[in-house]
């Protein structure tokens, strides 16, 4: 039997892509809201937002080393962010927008 343990609270709409941690210590969640963010696991205070994307987030996963946050979105990028500080790193464009 599953139970939940809480919810959380801050995306703006749908949220599309759940990840957890490598350390098991933060989930990272995409939305429809064009953002992602992490979340402590232990008691759900959000920790940072990863704004960029122009639409909706429909992929998140943490590197195994916990460095870094990959993003995909449906703007056609793929974005590399720095787990601790959220800063951003680099973005991939997919094949239809490269030149």
């Amino acid at each position: 039997k599953c139970a939940q343990l809480r919810t959380l609270e801050g995306h703006s709409d749908y949220v599309e892509a759940v990840c957890v941690s490598p350390d098991g210590k933060h989930i990272v969640t995409g939305s429809f809201d064009c953002t992602a963010r992490v979340w402590r696991l232990d008691d759900g205070v959000h920790v940072r937002t990863f704004e960029g994307h122009t639409d909706w987030v429909k992929s998140v996963c943490v590197t195994a080393d916990g460095k870094h946050v990959v993003t995909a979105s449906d703007d056609n990028t793929a974005r590399v962010w720095n787990f601790d500080d959220g800063a951003h790193v680099r973005t991939r464009l997919s094949r239809a927008q490269r030149p």
